[in-house]
């Protein structure tokens, strides 16, 4: 097959370094021995879809013995049964494209030609490009390709293609039940372990999409398994062909750049008796946004209708739009599934400019913002005819006024920056209303007074301008408060001069009973001072005596005569003193 043109021109311009005289030789006399078998292919070759659904195949290169740096290809596909509706170079091998990968919906085809850059590619899984289909009727769709070229990285652009390889899928009305993680039937072979229960604690459901790629698998290995052999693939039924022994419990395809798409982990154990059941764990992976997404505003032919309609638009070509999400200004966001019209309708909005942000959710998580700002037109506002600027509290009063022919008027007071209080009314048919407070305002002080109304349709008008109202207490409220104020101020005052007056009395009457245990104190020691003058006098006394009688025998001396005055004097001025301040301390306690 012969080389592309525009990939001949490519090349051309590429500077390859000059290979010797020897080599070049070499490659002449033995060129053909030395070109190597190449095949381009596509994965999965087989599946069965239902109408409308969507899935993905790889289109990819097999070079083993020989390193390739170009390829190209033209796929074919019955465009009655089939639609592209998008090509991923994510995980190419490929990085410098001569045409970009190209598809069309009218002629069936899918095109790409590109270069990997030296060293080449070498192996048996080279991806190109992943395609996305969604199903458009039913029978059998065969993939082929119309042309194809893979080019050796020899320096001289030799085409080493030998086989091309296509697919054929079954697209039905009925879904062909997805695979679950649960065992295959148990193999007939006797002795060989049972296919093991798979488990992922990342990617736990075979039916969700999944925003990561990085699962995790993990399975129970008998006593008896001594090799376990696992496959990760795009197959639902390969058979798993990389051998762990001794064997593992678990595998992180962490390390594995895995696309988006579904695929499957396939595991097989093994034991003395050889390898039992396959088990096969399909998962999805999705961590590619949706496509895009728009919102647009649809045209109001009112512009005070309060709830605005948008038109919402959004694809993901790989698990698909979930729900969408709306959030209007600071409020919370509400989840939202398309019935099916692609119309979403918000609640009735305030007038003035609202700022709605919107997302389109797929299945795996992964979305895309868009915002618009709408702006709502206030209905006219109520007029309030007749109302008073001043009232007592508690007093009745009417506010009148008109406004739209049922319309459901508010009237708010406030006074200072305490919450409003409000009454509503609907106006009757001629727009005229009628808001009688029967129990008035209960606090007196300044007040503001104003009014909106909202009609039928929950379109709400501005409020009126705030108007003046006084509150005044009424005279018998005036009297109460009066008396309550004067009674606040006595009660205090006579509780405390009782207290007082308890605490004077308690007081009295413990010094009268103090003056009492004194008096009979000051008699009860005037009777023991005189019991004790008594005997000291007689003491005395008697050693006067002896001292007198002394003197009939001899004279006595002067000092003894000295002593003689002295104690009788000293005994009479004791008495004297006594006597005395006794009766001043009887005076005091009088």
């Amino acid at each position: 097959m012969g080389l592309p043109s525009a990939l001949q021109a490519k090349l051309k311009r590429m500077r390859f370094p000059k290979p010797k005289l020897l080599l070049l030789l070499v490659c002449f006399l033995f060129a053909p021995g030395l070109v190597s078998a190449a095949t381009l292919y596509v994965t999965p070759s087989t599946g069965s879809f239902t109408v409308g659904e969507i899935f993905s195949v790889q289109v990819s290169a097999s070079s083993a013995d020989q390193a390739m740096n170009a390829a190209s290809g033209v796929i074919s596909f019955p465009s009655d049964k089939l639609e592209v509706t998008s090509l991923s170079k994510t995980s190419s091998i490929i990085s410098l494209w001569v045409q970009e990968p190209s598809y069309s919906n009218n002629a069936g085809t899918v095109t790409f030609e590109g270069i990997v850059p030296n060293p080449g590619f070498t192996g048996s899984v080279g991806r190109l490009l992943s395609v996305t289909f969604r199903v458009k009727a039913g029978g059998v769709a065969s993939l082929a390709f119309v042309s194809g070229s893979v080019l050796a990285n020899d320096g001289l652009g030799t085409n080493i293609l030998t086989g091309l390889s296509g697919a054929a899928f079954s697209l039905g009305s009925v879904v062909t039940p997805s695979p679950t993680p649960t065992p295959a039937p148990q193999s007939s072979r006797v002795g060989v372990p049972s296919a093991p229960v798979v488990r992922s604690s990342t990617h736990p459901d075979s039916e969700k999409w999944y925003a990561s790629s990085n699962a995790v698998f993990s399975w129970d290995v008998p006593s008896d398994v001594d090799a376990v052999r696992l496959l990760v693939g795009e197959s639902a039924s390969s058979v798993p062909t990389i051998v762990y022994a001794p064997p593992v419990s678990s595998r992180d395809l962490s390390d594995i750049a895995l696309a988006d798409g579904v695929w499957y982990f396939h595991v097989q154990l093994g034991n003395a008796s050889g390898y039992g059941g396959t088990s096969h764990f399909r998962f999805q992976i999705d961590k590619t946004k949706p496509q895009y997404f728009t919102l647009e505003e649809q045209s109001r032919e009112d512009a005070t209708f309060p709830r605005v309609s948008f038109a919402v638009d959004a694809a993901d070509q790989i698990s698909g739009i979930d729900h969408y999400e709306f959030q209007i200004d600071e409020g919370e966001s509400v989840a939202w599934s398309d019935p099916g019209n692609h119309i979403y309708e918000t609640l009735a909005l305030l007038p003035g400019k609202h700022l709605v942000i919107a997302k389109a959710v797929d299945k795996a998580g992964n979305y895309l913002v868009d915002s618009v700002t709408v702006e709502i037109e206030a209905i006219e506002s109520p007029v309030l005819t007749s109302y008073p600027s001043l009232v007592k509290t508690g007093e009745a009063f009417l506010v009148k006024g008109t406004t739209y022919p049922g319309g459901e008027v508010t009237l708010l007071f406030q006074r200072d920056k305490e919450d409003a209080v409000s009454a509503a009314v609907s106006a009757d048919k001629a727009g005229n209303f009628e808001i009688f407070l029967e129990e008035g305002l209960k606090d007196s002080g300044s007040y503001k007074m104003w009014a909106f109304v909202s009609d039928e349709r929950g379109a709400v008008s501005l409020p009126t301008q705030k108007l003046s109202l006084k509150v005044e207490r009424s005279p018998l409220i005036e009297l109460g408060s009066w008396a309550t104020t004067v009674l606040a101020v006595m009660i205090p005052i006579v509780a405390l001069l009782l207290v007082l007056m308890g605490l004077l009395w308690y007081g009295f009457q413990k010094f009268v009973l103090w003056k009492r245990r004194i008096r009979k104190e000051v008699k009860e020691a005037d009777q023991a001072l005189h019991k004790a003058i008594g005997l000291l006098k007689k003491d005395m006394a008697s050693q006067i005596k002896l001292l007198e009688k002394a003197k009939t025998k001899r004279q006595l001396t002067k000092e003894e005569e000295k002593i003689i005055r002295q104690l009788k004097k000293d005994l009479d001025d004791t008495e004297k003193f006594v006597k005395k301040e006794i009766k001043d301390i009887e005076k005091e306690v009088k």
